[in-house]
């Protein structure tokens, strides 16, 4: 509510819309007009300016566990109870907790990830430092696999993309070769060709990333 001050007598009246003009303090309001004399009728404020508090993810990456500051579990859209995961410095689906199984894609621009892999939430620093991805076997005899190395963000094998494929789901790949699911190899990266994208992902959220033991 606006107040009305008087000064010395004489009533200061503030004048509302660009076509009344004010003749003077002293004068009354003319007969039948809607606003009541002695009260000032004043247009509605501009809307304040948002103080929501800015997406804490970082340009160009809207789900928050792809933030690099979420924990997630991964699990392959197609499998019925297995989870993504690091065990023995390789990536494997398990129906147990062995391995690690706690990861953190870490954004590096251009839809590419460090995926940190990190074990059980047991206080033990080893458990708190984490291993990286990192693609194996490229241009040898064997399958091109995953294994777990001493995270190197300059390290170009441990650059990962990860593309959403609508529902929740993502593609996981290095280059051109997809994180796919074979039933005698396991997991493994393959050139797709002119084949269809068999294995999409899950990043299930399990709460705020952990500092590293290593600070």
């Amino acid at each position: 509510m606006l107040k009305v001050k008087w000064v010395a007598g004489a009533a200061m009246l503030v004048c509302a819309g660009a076509l009344v003009a004010c003749e003077g303090a002293a004068e009354e309001a003319p007969t039948g007009a809607g606003t009541p004399s002695g009260v000032v009728e004043s247009t509605p404020s501009a809307a304040p300016p948002s103080t929501a508090a800015p997406s804490s993810s970082p340009p160009g990456v809207s789900d928050p566990v792809l933030s690099g500051k979420r924990e997630v579990t991964i699990v392959r859209v197609q499998a019925s109870e297995s989870g993504v995961s690091l065990d023995n410095s390789a990536l494997v689906e398990a129906d147990d907790d062995s391995g690690r199984q706690l990861f953190v894609p870490t954004p590096l621009g251009g839809g590419k990830y460090l995926i940190k892999a990190y074990g059980k939430r047991d206080n033990h620093p080893a458990s708190d430092e984490p291993a990286c991805w990192q693609e194996l076997n490229r241009g040898g005899a064997q399958a091109l696999t995953v294994e777990g190395a001493v995270c190197d963000a300059n390290n170009p094998r441990q650059r990962f993309t990860i593309t959403a494929k609508g529902e929740g789901a993502y593609a996981i790949s290095r280059e051109s070769a997809f994180l796919q699911f074979s039933p005698s190899r396991g997991l493994i990266l393959e050139e797709l060709g002119d084949g269809p994208l068999l294995s999409t992902f899950r990043f299930v959220d399990n709460g705020p990333a952990r500092r590293p033991a290593g600070g």
